[in-house]
Parts: C-alpha cells; structure tokens; sequence
C-alpha cells in the first residue's frame, strides 16, 4: 500500500481479521498438519495455525482496507482484486481453483448432494453458500442434518433439505424410474426401492429440472454412484461414452490433463477419439487451450503392434472429426511432455510447446499415471470431471477432503452454466 505509517487502525484490522478468521471452519490440509480430526474455536484453539494459508489473505487485505479508510494509503487498489492477487501467490493450484471458482459464481445454480448428512459435505456446502458458488440442495433426515450442521456450528437454516422418503415428488420420480428400466429388468416394486437410493433421488432431480448438477461419491466406490447415475442421465448427444479426467497441477505449476482415468477399462480406437475430443471441449471451456497428445509405447510407429495401432488409428479418427484440434500421436508420455524431444528428434510433430492433454490407451495405464503423479510426484488433483453426460453429474474421489469437493462442484457449476446456455440457444 505503500502505506505512510502502521497506525492503531491497521493493527486492529489485522487482530480482528485473526479472530474473524479463527471462527471458520478449519481446512482438511490444517488438521492433517496438526495430527487430528476435530479442531474448532474454543480453549484449544484461539487464532489460526501457521499452517493455515487463509491468514494471508485475511489479514493482509484487511489491513490494506485499513490503510485506504484512514488515508494512510499511498496507492490505494481494490481490496476484492488485491484478494485474488494474493490467493495466486499461494501457488498455481489455488489459482487455477480460483479462475473455477470465478466462473462458478457469476451464475450460481442448485447443485444437489445425495451424502447430504455427512460431516463433509456439510462443511462444504457452508463454503459454496458462503462464497456464493452454488445452492447446494441436501439429501438426507433433515433433522440429523441440521442437528449435525449446528454441532458443527454451522448456519443450519442456510441449507435446502430434501428428504427422499417425505418428498412429494417421490412418486413421480418412481414412475419415471420405472419407465426408464422396466424392460431392463426392473420390476414396480423394485423402482419403488431403487429410487430411494440417494444417488438415483438426486439424478431424477437433475433429470426432471429440480436441481441443475449432482455431486456424489464421497462415502461411495466409484463404480457405484456412476453406474445409478447412468441409468437416469442419458449420454450427451453425439456422445457414446463417458469418461473421466483430471486435472494435475505439479510442483512447478505446470497444468495436465489426464483421461481416461476413471471410467472405460479397454477403449477402441473409436472410443479414444471420442475421449480426446470431449477432453479438448472440457479443457478449452477452462479457458485453456488444448495441446493433445495421444499416448501409447510407441513413437509415431516405432513399434508395430495392434495396441500401438488402435493408438494411431484413433489419431487419424480425431483428425478427421475435429480437424482444427491440435493433437498428435501415437507417443511416448516423456516424448508427448519434452518439447526438446519434440523438436530435436521430431519436428514434424504440431506438439511443438508440449501437450497438455494426455489421452491414455486404457484405464489401466491413466488410473496408475494420475496416482503415481499424486503421491511421488507431488502434483495436486483436481477432479475426477466427468465427461459425456447430457446432464452435469460429477462423482467425487471416496474419502476426499472439503477443499476437493469445493472444487468439483465448481466444475459442476460450470458444466451446468454450459448447459443451460445451450438449451437457451435451442429453443431460440
């Protein structure tokens, strides 16, 4: 600020800022610092932790604030920019989250939450509602949520609670439900059933119009919140598959995108095509631009081998239907990210920057990419994002942490902000 002094207003703004600070809810990456599941305002815990990277974003535009009001302030900025400046500073994840974040909230929709009595979930959603990035929509006992929301101290009658088994449109959702799989095997009385799981409730609930996205998995393997949410959202339109993506950012803050790395087991050359031109559509509504590389053992046909060949064929089909999409392949994984490599030993290649977006040949290979870039390569996650529904439906990894599920529903924010735009212009 280039402030002319520190006066007694300044260091106020920073103490009030500190206990302002200490009554929020405190992040997963804190706790784990420190040891320990439960950490809250009370005797053990009065300002926040050095750990707790919120507090330079508190106290230092509170301060600035308090420079600019008492006319100290020698360049005076706006403290809302002045915020964002300083959350880059906190590394290139956290503002590649932001510019997420961003978009989300200059057109919050309802983002339903089938775990909605998890602890979880519901320090999450405190987020979003505070920061104005969704309207998160609660499955669950509405009174063991809001008992459990005001343990935790959380603004309890902020929430929209939808119990599945009181709910008045559990009989329409029922009829749709058996519509859609009678003559897949479902009975009445099984629909009647099949319906109160949460996850099929929330996905009848994008379906029909009464919430825009849904967000599961927390507390779910994989396989089963995708395979209920499969069978009430239809594919997207041109789209046969679905697949999933992540988005790592490494130490050096370098940005990658991973698919598929979540859903297809063996894809065809087809269905990798198809996964690499929905990754490009995904990364590019990132704004970011997408460089992509299809990935196999195989140096543009420096090992003759049918797997290395369903790779090259898929190149060719990208080619054709998405002709403007820079994309290259077969090749390595080092060849796809080393520009030296590409230039020296293959310059033809339209990869000369790099690629951004790896396509891998089956799940196997991006599933162990993704992890290992995680856990040795100490790159941050952000995802999975779910690709090639008609509808925005996003599964969490089990177990994530809340910053991670601020970030997927972010995603699926976004997602549905795309949707609806769509459907504006059709029916224009």
């Amino acid at each position: 600020m280039r402030a002319t002094k520190i006066n007694d207003e300044m260091k106020l703004a920073a103490t009030k800022a500190i206990a302002a600070l200490a009554k929020e809810d405190v992040p997963d990456a804190v706790r784990r610092a420190y040891g320990v599941e439960h950490m809250e305002f009370g005797p053990k815990y009065i300002i926040p932790t050095p750990f707790d990277s919120r507090v330079l974003i508190w106290v230092a535009s509170a301060v600035a604030k308090a420079a600019i009001d008492t006319g100290v302030a020698q360049l005076p900025i706006d403290i809302e920019e002045y915020k964002e400046q300083l959350a880059r500073r906190l590394g290139k994840a956290t503002e590649v989250t932001r510019i997420l974040i961003h978009k989300a909230q200059r057109n919050p929709v309802r983002v339903v939450f089938p775990e909605g009595e998890e602890e979880k979930i519901l320090r999450a959603c405190d987020v979003l509602l505070d920061e104005g990035i969704a309207k998160p929509i609660l499955l669950g006992n509405e009174t063991r949520i809001r008992q459990r929301a005001e343990e935790l101290r959380l603004d309890a009658g902020s929430f929209h609670i939808v119990d599945p088994k009181k709910s008045p449109s559990l009989p329409r959702y029922t009829a749709e439900f058996y519509s859609l799989r009678q003559r897949k095997g479902v009975t009445q009385k099984e629909a009647s059933a099949a319906i109160l799981d949460p996850v099929s409730f929330g996905s009848m609930m994008v379906r029909f119009g009464d919430a825009d996205a849904l967000v599961a998995g927390l507390t779910r393997h994989y396989p089963d919140t995708l395979r209920p949410a499969l069978q009430v959202i239809p594919h997207r339109e041109g789209c046969s598959k679905v697949s999933g993506m992540y988005m790592l950012i490494t130490p050096r803050g370098q940005v990658y995108f991973l698919a598929d790395t979540t859903v297809n087991i063996e894809p065809t050359a087809e269905d990798l095509a198809e996964i690499a031109i929905e990754a490009a559509d995904t990364v590019r509504r990132l704004d970011i631009e997408p460089r992509v590389a299809m990935l196999s053992f195989s140096n543009f046909g420096s090992s003759r081998h049918p797997l290395s060949d369903k790779v090259r064929r898929a190149v060719e089909l990208v080619h054709q239907q998405a002709p403007h999409l820079i994309v290259d392949g077969e090749m390595q994984a080092d060849t796809a990210v080393a520009p030296d490599i590409l230039s020296e030993t293959y310059p033809f290649s339209v990869l000369r920057e790099g690629a951004n977006v790896l396509i891998f040949p089956n799940l196997e290979s991006g599933n162990i990419a993704y992890k290992l870039l995680m856990r040795i390569g100490g790159a941050e996650a952000i995802g999975p994002i779910l690709m090639g529904l008609s509808q925005p439906v996003h599964v969490l990894q089990r177990g994530c942490e809340v910053a991670d599920i601020v970030n997927v529903t972010a995603i699926a924010v976004v997602d549905a902000q795309r949707h609806q735009r769509k459907a504006r212009a059709k029916r224009k």
